[in-house]
Order: C-alpha cells, then sequence, then structure tokens
C-alpha cells in the first residue's frame, strides 16, 4: 500500500479517534457529542473554518489551499444503529442498544485523519470542503445537508465518498461507473374488512383472504412485470393481523420494501403495487390503502470523477475493481451525487462479520489507506499530483 508516510506516522492517533467515537455512538441526526469532537479536532488542525448545526448536527470544514483552484467535498457519515453491541473490544459501545455496526466511526475517522495532513501541508491550490454528516442510516441526512445549500454556499465543484467494506481484502478499493447502490422504497399497505367470530366467517368480511393476495401478487411483479436482465428487489418483510384462533381480524397490514436501479423500474413499481391494492381490495369487497414511501434515490456515479477516483486508488493501493457489480443497499451520498458530480467507493477492511451485525467493528488498519486515498484525490485535482 502506497500510504501517505504523514499520514501513517499517525496512524495511532487515528485509532484513538475512532475508539472514542465506537464508545460514544450517537443516532440519526442527534450526533452532537460526535460533531463537538469533530469540531475539536478540526479546530485542532488549524482548519480555516468551521460551520456547526447543519442538519441539526452536522459539520462543515474547510481548508484553504495555496491560492485560487478548485473546490473538491469530501464527505463522512457520523451515526450509529440502534443495536446491541457483541464484540467485547475494549472500546465497545457505552451506550446501551447503540453501536457503531457500519462503520460510520471510521469513515469519520478517515477524513479527520485527511484533514489533518491537508492542513498542514496545503500542498493544493483552491478549496477542500469537509463535510461530517449525520442520520445517512435513518433519514437521510445527506439529503437534509443538500436542501440547506451545502454545496452552493461552501462552493463545491465535486465530491467523493469512502464506505468501509467487510467482504473485500484490507485495502481493496472497489467502484463502477453509473449505478452502483440502490433506491429503497418502503410501503405499507392497511386492509381492512369487517371482524367476527371464526365460526361464522359469512358474518364477516375477512380481511385476510385479500392481504395474502395482494402479497403474492406484489412479490410476482419482479418476476412478470420487469425486463429479467433488470434490477429489481421487492420483499415483504412484515405481516400484522389477528390476536386470538378464534376471532377474524377487522385488519391486516403488510410492510416492505422495494430496491431499483432503474428510475423507469420504480416508477413503474410504484403504480403496480398501487394498481394490485386497489384491483384486489375490490375483488374481496374489502377496504385497502397504500402507503409508498420514496427513500433513497439510487447512488449513480459520474462517469469522468469515477475514471479519476479509481486512478487515484491505484496509488495507494493494488487492489482496485473499477467494474463492480450494483449492489441493492441504499446510501443517502446518492443526494450529493444527484447535486454535484463525484464518486462513491468501497474500502475493503479484511473480510470479517458483516455491516450492521452485532460483532462488526471496523478495522483500524484501513484508516491511513482511506486517508491517503481522500489525501490525494485533493492533492491530484488541485493540481500537485
Amino acid at each position: 500500500m502506497a500510504v501517505v508516510n504523514r499520514i501513517a506516522g499517525f496512524a495511532d492517533e487515528m485509532a484513538g479517534w475512532r475508539r472514542h467515537l465506537h464508545m460514544h455512538p450517537e443516532l440519526s441526526l442527534e450526533c452532537f457529542e460526535t460533531a463537538a469532537f469533530v469540531v475539536s479536532q478540526l479546530r485542532s488542525f488549524g482548519v480555516d473554518e468551521i460551520h456547526e448545526g447543519i442538519a441539526t448536527s452536522g459539520v462543515v470544514g474547510v481548508i484553504e489551499g495555496r491560492g485560487p483552484g478548485p473546490v473538491t467535498g469530501l464527505r463522512a457519515d457520523m451515526d450509529a444503529l440502534p443495536m446491541e453491541e457483541g464484540t467485547g473490544a475494549e472500546w465497545a459501545s457505552t451506550v446501551p442498544g447503540r453501536m457503531h455496526a457500519c462503520g460510520h466511526d471510521g469513515h469519520t475517522s478517515m477524513l479527520l485523519g485527511a484533514a489533518k495532513y491537508l492542513c498542514e501541508t496545503r500542498n493544493f491550490a483552491g478549496r477542500v470542503v469537509l463535510i461530517f454528516q449525520p442520520a445517512e442510516e435513518t433519514i437521510g441526512g445527506g439529503r437534509i445537508m443538500v436542501e440547506e445549500g451545502v454545496m452552493e454556499r461552501f462552493g463545491v465543484e465535486e465530491v467523493y465518498a469512502l464506505h468501509t467494506d467487510p467482504y473485500g481484502d484490507l485495502g481493496e478499493f472497489r467502484t463502477c461507473p453509473g449505478p452502483i447502490m440502490a433506491a429503497v422504497d418502503d410501503f405499507e399497505i392497511t386492509v381492512i374488512g369487517k371482524g367476527g367470530h371464526a365460526a361464522y366467517p359469512h358474518d364477516c368480511r375477512d380481511p385476510m383472504p385479500c392481504a395474502f393476495a395482494i402479497g403474492q401478487a406484489v412479490q410476482s411483479l419482479v418476476a412478470r412485470e420487469v425486463d429479467p436482465l433488470g434490477s429489481l428487489v421487492i420483499s415483504l418483510t412484515m405481516v400484522h393481523g389477528g390476536t386470538a384462533f378464534n376471532i377474524i381480524s377487522e385488519e391486516v397490514v403488510l410492510g416492505g420494501t422495494v430496491r431499483s436501479l432503474d428510475p423507469k423500474v420504480r416508477d413503474l413499481v410504484e403504480a403496480r403495487i398501487a394498481a394490485i391494492v386497489a384491483g384486489q381490495a375490490a375483488s374481496y369487497g374489502v377496504q385497502a390503502a397504500l402507503d409508498y414511501r420514496r427513500n433513497y434515490p439510487p447512488t449513480v456515479n459520474h462517469a469522468a470523477q469515477t475514471e479519476f477516483a479509481v486512478s487515484v486508488a491505484r496509488e495507494v493501493s493494488p487492489l482496485v475493481v473499477d467494474d463492480l457489480p450494483p449492489e441493492m443497499g441504499a446510501e443517502d451520498f446518492s443526494y450529493m451525487l444527484n447535486a454535484r458530480p463525484g464518486c462513491f467507493l468501497f474500502l475493503g477492511q479484511g473480510k470479517g462479520p458483516s455491516v450492521h451485525h452485532p460483532l462488526f467493528d471496523f478495522n483500524d488498519a484501513a484508516a491511513p489507506i482511506g486517508a491517503s486515498f481522500f489525501a490525494r484525490v485533493i492533492e491530484k485535482r488541485h493540481g500537485t499530483g
């Protein structure tokens, strides 16, 4: 690995930052202590501008280079997940029911490491915009930061992000041009009939058969409504209804998720689910309502910026995959890529427990590699590489 020597020199310090954050996880938009820690570090580095309270607890730092030049945004997410940790590490979460199970503590530390190096060297023209965002795991802090004008306010021209990857070897960068992660939508279908005694179904209007028919029809959309070469996932993940063996329920609620890469497929699925719900309700003589919620759009890398990011990754690591098949997970960096050209990459940390698993822990050995990538993006794009 061609890790920047100076960054390698403070790798232990980066591990300390990361473990501190891991011990003190915060959720959603409420990343106030995390943000305060980030701000204290940025001040100690000599970051030129620090802006707080964006998207409630987000932080933006600005590092000025040597004279006019490009403006590049580098993003890290800060929030944790509402789950119990099972690692038993010395730096395990100190907050019951919360843990950094997706590597956001590592993402934040990598960006802090790049910031420290860039403040020390200033070996670039233009401006670096450091974006520390909350709520990636919940309501889309990236969306809120974009809506609050981060790109315009700080003049960001391009934007880049890394996500740790427990499926890749340590130091392996993986990305692709075009869609790399899916859009994610949720749906909830409420079927209402007339409840009563299970021995007298003729006196009731049972919502269960209709709910079953809706579920089966919705799941058939993948096989029968979309090109087999397209990408679509529909998962029915919740069914709630009934309280006893001898009671016909008044109501059944179905819930699930839709993942897609193509906006046309996304539109088609929403329309077809609505038609299925209405048609089956009419067929079974019950009431039914669909609540379809569009969440994160697909994460779509821009071709030129991806080619550039891959060239930087190859300078840092011999392990680079530039044709990664798209994944059906979702990421709110998609909003930033909709606002500005850029690239999202996975960084291997060595194979181990999956993200969102209670045994997951960020590998601190990956942090200098990620920080070196961020630093070289700036030095190469801004004229010194």
